[in-house]
């Protein structure tokens, strides 16, 4: 399952927080802050599809992460990488290091993380 925009941005906020009751979402917006009842209906639209939980306090909710960002964003990458590079990472890589502007530095550090990757197998 997927998040929509607003629930992703809402969920980086929850994994920067890691635990955090509703008035600590609202928080970490800029102005304009979203209105209570807004995060309210992303955090129940998020919990009915398995991403976040809560611990309830009384009448309060202390929310917490399901996922794991690493895990969620390796899932889009995989996705992206299966739909959009007919499931081929060197295609991925190619278009990712030649149409971004990547520095010499930034690509030497690439190339040193493979290489570490490489010798791990």
């Amino acid at each position: 399952m997927q998040l929509s925009k607003a629930e992703e941005q809402l969920m980086q906020y929850l994994w920067k927080l890691n635990r955090a009751f509703m008035k600590d979402l609202i928080e970490a917006y800029d102005e304009p802050k979203p209105a209570a009842t807004t995060i309210a209906t992303l955090l129940k639209r998020m919990t009915d599809k398995g991403f976040v939980a809560y611990n309830l306090y009384g009448n309060s909710r202390e929310y917490y992460p399901l996922v794991k960002k690493k895990d969620y964003f390796s899932k889009h990458v995989n996705g992206l990488i299966k739909n959009f590079f007919n499931d081929s990472a060197s295609q991925f890589a190619s278009f990712f290091t030649s149409s971004t502007d990547l520095t010499k530095q930034e690509l030497e550090e690439l190339k040193r993380l493979i290489e570490e990757e490489i010798k791990k197998k």
